[in-house]
């Protein structure tokens, strides 16, 4: 497999470790294609094994091609286990991805030698953060439900109406359309509860003339898409007209600066300079944007911090705001696949702050 050719570059050639364990759920789906395994440990020459308690054992045989598929049984200790197939394959220096404490000083005890482990969670991370072809096609299928999910969204919002209501369509459109789940709950939030970056949903009834931020995302295959429009149930004031001008103007100068090459907190700026100096710098309170794969928080982020240089492959979020306690916030976000061109959106969707 490509994805394990390539970890073992890097942790068995660069770092001189001669064994793998992945244990992270989210990583062994990005090794294998699917869920349900417990660890996955990569030797350095040789077959890997998949280790699986029996609940999951007959379905990962079906779908772990290339891999064997190891049975965890009851009663046997996974460190064990793997510790006893890290011998057989004479790796004597273990990289692991993710353990807790207690999991760490279980698997020492079982090489040995808590010296044998080392930390190896960023030769996974590294991998994950630049999208391979098949990854990418994924995340497009995942950006166009959400794409329909804003459609849905401009429809269903409407004086009367409950943000839990909005969040049901939304959610029922994409999963009809083969949306396995969404990518985080859907926040459909109105009001002055606009004003919360992450405001949730609640059986709140839209009010004619209010700010309502509509966060969604669809999830296609484990990969996930993450988009956010701002609209108002009715007509916009001159106000919420100027303080969406500001936010898609940021978007607008951050979509442009993304490209191969810059740093993540260079794009972060040119967004956030352009609500500064509309004199709303203190209400946009967080990062420009995020990596987004397989999970909806990824490496690179887009920050005053983000230490990150973008590359071809890489796929983050564009979204700055401006949130006004007790009045309401405007975002606009979308989707954005990195690209030796710069910037392509992945998620798509009207701007205008009218709804029905």
């Amino acid at each position: 497999m490509d994805r394990i050719a390539a970890l073992r570059r890097k942790a068995f050639k660069e770092a001189k470790f001669d064994g793998y364990v992945v244990f992270n759920e989210v990583n062994l789906t990005y090794f294998t294609g699917f869920s349900g395994a417990n660890a996955l440990l990569i030797p350095e020459d040789g077959e890997s094994v998949l280790f699986v308690y029996g609940t999951n054992y007959e379905m990962c045989k079906a779908q772990g091609a290339g891999l064997k598929v190891e049975l965890v049984k009851s009663g046997e200790n996974l460190m064990d286990k793997i510790a006893g197939q890290a011998k057989v394959f004479g790796a004597k220096h273990l990289a692991v991805d993710a353990l807790n404490v207690e999991g760490w000083q279980a698997l020492a005890k079982s090489v040995g030698d808590e010296k044998k482990l080392g930390c190896g969670n960023s030769f996974v991370r590294d991998l994950r953060m630049v999208k391979d072809k098949s990854e990418i096609e994924l995340m497009r299928k995942a950006g166009e439900l959400a794409s329909l999910g804003v459609k849905v969204a401009y429809e269903t919002v409407a004086p009367g109406v409950a943000e839990r209501e909005v969040a049901a369509e939304i959610e029922y459109a994409m999963r009809k359309h083969g949306s396995d789940g969404t990518s985080f709950d859907t926040s459909v939030a109105s009001g002055p509860n606009s004003a919360y970056p992450h405001g949730g949903c609640s059986d709140k009834k839209i009010r004619e003339d209010d700010l309502v931020i509509v966060d969604l995302g669809a999830r296609y295959r484990f990969y996930c898409s993450d988009v956010t429009r701002t609209l108002v149930a009715g007509k916009p004031s001159e106000k919420q007209k100027k303080l969406h001008r500001i936010v898609l103007e940021a978007y607008e100068k951050a979509f442009d600066a993304i490209e191969p090459g810059v740093k993540a907190s260079e794009v972060d700026a040119v967004g956030r300079r352009i609500v500064e100096d509309a004199g709303y710098g203190e209400f946009f309170v967080h990062g420009l944007g995020h990596g987004v794969g397989l999970e909806i928080h990824e490496p690179p982020t887009l920050s005053r911090s983000g230490m990150e240089t973008l590359v071809v492959g890489n796929v983050v979020t564009n979204e700055p705001g401006i949130y006004l306690v007790g009045y309401g916030g405007i975002r606009v976000e979308d989707t954005v696949l990195v690209t030796k061109a710069g910037a392509e959106k992945l998620t798509q969707g009207a701007y205008t702050l009218c709804g029905k």
